[in-house]
């Protein structure tokens, strides 16, 4: 192999000082001191000072600069936004992982980001940045904390020369520091017992889970790449938590923690087709940092935080839900009528397929001892499978009559019957306050339980779903169980649940953009 002294460096020590009066030469050739040319071995400088100090200042000097860039780029918001995630993110964690930089020099970084990116999507500088990167919240965006990444990064640094093949290595007993303010050793060891006592416990179920439903990695019979990932996975998890504790204790950022609701997950695609006003008020509604009055006053800007349309409190829920002069000038029904409209459209769709013919009954096959039976899958019986000839009436446009199989003043907001199965679904739509879809929930079923039991009474079989979808977006689970009792399961059940969340939540900005104006009469394309 021929030496190259481009590719090395000398360093000559003389009484505990770097000196430069020496050359060293190997085989003829003069090789370069450290001092005057520093070398970059994967990534990472080496200087005189055998320290990361000098390169850490670089790195946030570079962030800042990578920002810059990114603002100049001349895009949208959410398309910077993606370039911060796919990558900004990856080229700073490399940067992370090999420098020994402490956690308070890192959270200084993430400020920084932070504060670009409320700005590239529309939010005040008091957004939380639990909103930002939360994986447990009730909207999740697709963002990825850096402090986060640097922990796991140290950790996955950790186990790497820990479980290294190369005895030196593995022996050699490196330190990785990160500070006083955490310890990346320590965090791996935390994650180890967590994952330890995870063995002891054993797999457990979560809500309806049966037995079986969940993959349980044992760590004891893990794989060294596998219990690296698993350590990984526990660290995030416990910043997860963090994140949650912290959120409770917020007041009015942290009021989602109360909702009983589904979580909405926001991908990349989802960010594509909204409009900059869209993604800010969808994320400033949820954590309830609109300009409304009360919090104009709150914070000093103005001094009556009371409603301009009907003088009461101008909180976000009374003007999205709660102001009764917009009860009856009917936004909120036009928004109501939005939703029901999307509703509508799915659950017609849904009856005019063609349903397969009813089987005879199978009779029991038994099998034959030695020989092997073949396990068949039961099928799935939904509502509209056991009729035929499904007809519907929406409340939309015109005043809906209940079918005539009982007289009654009541009317719900979607009928599907089959005069000839004697079968009847009746769906009731409301959009409340996402805190009050429970309520909503129990007010509706106790109004029309009579009027099912009267049906039942006259030989039809009759089905009743009160259904919610918060105004804000968050369609509550009873809409899940409404599509998939009609036979709406799958993808289709996920895009038709999106659909009537995004529904909601257009209309509603669009009454939060109105909020100011004393009359009300939408026009055709609204």
């Amino acid at each position: 192999m021929k030496f190259k002294p481009r590719k090395s460096r000398s360093m000559i020590l003389r009484k505990g000082q770097i000196t430069t009066k020496f050359q060293l030469k190997i085989q003829g050739y003069e090789i370069p001191t450290i001092v005057d040319n520093p070398i970059k071995c994967l990534g990472k400088w080496f200087d005189d000072t055998l320290k990361d100090n000098t390169s850490v200042k670089t790195v946030q000097t570079q962030v800042v600069e990578w920002l810059k860039k990114v603002d100049k780029s001349g895009l949208p918001g959410k398309f910077k936004a993606w370039i911060y995630q796919h990558g900004l993110l990856p080229r700073l964690t490399w940067l992370l992982m090999i420098y020994e930089m402490t956690a308070t020099t890192v959270e200084a970084i993430e400020r920084k980001i932070n504060s670009h990116l409320r700005k590239l999507l529309g939010v005040p500088p008091s957004f939380t940045a639990i909103g930002l990167y939360s994986r447990s919240s009730q909207l999740q965006l697709p963002l990825t904390s850096t402090l986060e990444e640097y922990k796991v990064s140290k950790s996955r640094l950790v186990m790497t020369l820990k479980d290294s093949k190369d005895s030196k290595i593995s022996k050699a007993g490196i330190q990785t520091r990160t500070g006083r303010k955490c310890s990346a050793r320590t965090a791996v060891d935390q994650a180890e017992s967590i994952l330890h006592h995870k063995d002891i416990v054993g797999n457990t179920c979560t809500g309806r889970q049966g037995l079986g439903m969940t993959h349980f990695q044992q760590w004891s019979k893990a794989t060294p790449k596998e219990k690296s990932s698993m350590v990984q996975s526990e660290i995030r998890t416990v910043e997860e938590e963090q994140r949650r504790a912290k959120a409770v204790e917020l007041s009015r950022q942290g009021a989602w923690t109360k909702w009983n609701l589904p979580e909405r997950k926001i991908t990349w695609a989802e960010l594509w087709r909204m409009e900059p006003f869209r993604i800010s008020f969808m994320l400033r509604s949820v954590y309830d940092t609109l300009p409304s009055p009360s919090n104009l006053h709150q914070w000093g800007l103005i001094e009556e935080p009371s409603c301009k349309l009907c003088g009461e409190r101008g909180t976000m829920a009374h003007i999205l839900s709660g102001c009764k002069v917009a009860l009856t000038q009917g936004r909120y029904r036009w928004r109501h009528d939005k939703v029901l409209k999307h509703l509508a459209e799915i659950l017609d769709i849904e009856r005019r397929k063609k349903r397969p013919s009813k089987t005879e009954a199978k009779q029991i096959r038994f099998v034959r001892e030695g020989d092997t039976g073949h396990a068949t899958k039961s099928q799935q019986h939904f509502i509209l499978d056991k009729g035929s000839e499904w007809n519907m009436r929406a409340d939309i446009g015109k005043k809906l009559v209940f079918p005539e199989c009982v007289q009654t003043t009541l009317r719900p907001y979607i009928v599907v019957w089959s005069q000839s199965s004697k079968m009847i679904v009746a769906i009731e739509l409301t959009v409340p306050w996402e805190e009050r879809c429970e309520e909503a929930y129990q007010r509706k079923k106790e109004k029309y339980t009579e009027l099912m039991t009267t049906c039942r009474e006259k030989g039809w079989k009759a089905w009743l779903f009160p259904v919610e979808v918060g105004c804000r977006g968050f369609p509550a689970q009873s809409v899940w169980r409404m599509l998939q009792a009609m036979g709406i399961v799958g993808k289709a059940r996920k895009t038709a649940v999106r659909q009537l969340g995004e529904a909601a939540e257009r209309s509603s900005c669009w009454l939060w953009h109105r909020r100011d104006d004393l009359s009300w009469k939408p026009s055709a394309d609204e």
